[in-house]
């Protein structure tokens, strides 16, 4: 007698393989059949006509303080995820000293747009080492997997102190401790390390983070502790200044630790070539010996603009200032006063908050080109004709005024400005960069910038725009867009026992009524700690997802099942 017999459903498991009918079978957490008639079980899944797929593993998410309080992890949870990594981008909450715990928020604040009262009242912080932090988040149970990364800019901090904070270079022995520490965190459970050097990070003050320009042996010495040990990924987020500097050291380090590595690649408006550059890096490195690979996301990296969101394109001028900090109603009134319209409309973009915005989100000041109706369902592939600047064209009004009054009409209303990976105005870069199997699937962002942008929701995206909807250009097979959402990424960062439905392994389950999967445009809540906001996103068609074999959903609700754990990294 089995525990759970999923019977009759379409298996698409996770290899790439052809689909094909089935049932599956699940014992102690574990899948021990698939494919051909199961026996009898406790509970019989009746599957008929829904998609059978492994859980998806979401390997770039910013739940780092979330994940101590939260046990729910929505909006990922939500979209069949059922193992997240986070810890990217070089930021997050250990190693610290007491000392610290402030500059620590104000740096994931600034970086991911989490706010430092949620993160103050949310994070217990009863840890010091990684480990520790490691054992905390062992401590909670909760719905779906997590696991960690060594974030670089926390390390070095707590290596280095006030020194790490002035940006100044490290010594010899303040490498050989980050070395050490990342050693033993690895050593603990941790899936490796990550840094950032891009100019687009800063901290809430607008500095740059402490990690931006650590000198290449600061970084290749923490990475050779890596392949010391034998264990671990390196990944980075960088702006790449020096192409060809940048892919040298990072070739070395891959040849020399014999450990992958990954960095963040998406492509860029002001350099709609540069993707392309990039990946001829990637080959040349690999080609030369090196585990390297690119990180992409599955959609373009936009930002949400709307009354209740934490930016749009009014909230950088001064007069939009004055009726910021009203309560969500008061300022929708406030806002349609007619003399308070024409105020605004009349006002410059402020000098002083565009600086504190990264170089690419400053373009929300002027590019109405690049700002479009989200609609419901949203729309990610948008055409021209649904942009600010091609409305005001129609109806001969300024882009100001069409902007303005389609995010005062209702508090639903949202535009969606595609930040990177939109260059050519359409999804063909991505489409290549999906196709090139020197990429990773990624950068869902999950838990960070949690009221500009929410794209925990790709994996639902993959599904219906890239396997089912898309018209403005070719699709991908099913079973491919499963693959990179599951094996793909359980692979390359050693979650060794998932990925796949194969007997033996856990049994991380989507049950998907493909036909009806529809995702809902963002909305916000408030249900962070001290009452802060949040943008979600919800969707139809998931009809169960399991964890260890345990129903955590059904029907898109939550069972009350918290099944879930802390993932430790297994030694090779």
């Amino acid at each position: 007698m089995h525990d759970i017999v999923i019977r009759g459903g379409t298996i698409v498991d996770g290899t790439g393989a052809p689909r094909f009918t089935g049932d599956i079978a699940i014992e102690g957490g574990r899948i021990t059949a698939v494919g051909g008639k199961a026996g009898s079980g406790r509970r019989i899944v009746d599957a008929d006509g829904l998609l059978v797929t492994p859980g998806w593993v979401d390997v770039h998410t910013h739940y780092d303080g979330q994940a101590t309080w939260d046990p729910i992890l929505a909006p990922s949870s939500w979209h069949g995820v059922t193992t997240i990594l986070f810890g990217n981008c070089g930021v997050g909450f250990a190693p610290v000293r007491r000392e610290h715990h402030t500059a620590l928020i104000e740096l994931m604040e600034g970086v991911e747009d989490i706010p430092g009262p949620v993160l103050a009242e949310g994070l217990a912080w009863d840890w010091e080492s990684f480990p520790e932090y490691l054992d905390a988040l062992d401590r909670l149970p909760r719905t779906i997997d997590v696991a960690a990364q060594v974030p670089h800019h926390p390390l070095r901090v707590y290596a280095m102190g006030e020194r790490a904070i002035r940006r100044q270079p490290a010594t010899a022995d303040d490498i050989a401790l980050m070395r050490t520490l990342t050693q033993q965190a690895v050593a603990a459970g941790a899936f490796g390390f990550t840094t950032s050097r891009t100019n687009a990070h800063k901290t809430v003050t607008g500095e740059m983070v402490p990690g931006r320009f650590a000198e290449i042996a600061e970084l290749t010495g923490i990475g050779a502790g890596l392949g010391a040990i034998g264990a671990g990924t390196f990944g980075m987020n960088s702006d790449f200044e020096d192409e060809a500097a940048e892919f040298d050291w990072l070739t070395r380090l891959g040849r020399e630790s014999g450990r992958p590595l990954w960095f963040l690649l998406t492509d860029r408006p002001t350099d709609p070539a540069r993707w392309r550059r990039i990946m001829a890096g990637v080959h040349r490195a690999r080609a030369a010996g090196a585990n390297l690979t690119a990180q992409i996301a599955g959609r373009p990296v936009g930002v949400i603009l709307g009354i209740a969101t934490s930016l749009n394109p009014f909230s950088i001028r001064d007069q939009y200032r004055r009726v910021e900090s009203l309560p969500l109603p008061q300022r929708l009134e406030r806002l349609r006063d007619p003399a308070v319209r024409r105020a605004i409309l009349a006002d410059p973009p402020s000098p002083a908050r565009m600086a504190r915005l990264g170089p690419l989100i400053q373009l929300v000041a002027t590019r109405w080109d690049r700002m479009y109706v989200m609609g419901n369902p949203p729309d990610y592939e948008p055409s021209a004709e649904s942009s600010v600047a091609a409305i005001a064209a129609r109806t001969n009004h300024t882009p100001e005024e069409v902007a303005y009054d389609y995010l005062c009409g209702d508090i639903g209303n949202l535009l969606f400005f595609p930040v990177t990976g939109y260059a050519q105005d359409d999804h063909e870069p991505i489409r290549e960069m999906l196709t090139d199997p020197a990429t990773l699937l990624g950068l869902g962002d999950g838990g960070a910038h949690v009221a500009q942008i929410v794209d925990a929701s790709m994996p639902t995206y993959m599904l219906t725009h890239w396997a089912r909807d898309r018209r403005r250009g070719p699709g991908l097979p099913l079973e491919f867009v499963v693959r990179r959402l599951t094996a793909e990424t359980a692979d390359f960062f050693r979650f060794v026992d998932r990925g796949r439905l194969q007997p033996g392994l856990r049994a991380d389950i989507n049950l998907i009524d493909h036909a009806g999967l529809r995702l809902y445009p963002p909305e916000i809540v408030n249900d962070l700690p001290a009452g802060g906001k949040r943008l979600v996103q919800r969707a139809d068609g998931y009809r169960m997802t399991l964890v260890a074999g345990t129903p955590v959903f059904e029907g898109g609700e939550h069972t009350g099942a918290l099944p879930g754990r802390l993932v430790r990294r297994r030694a090779s």
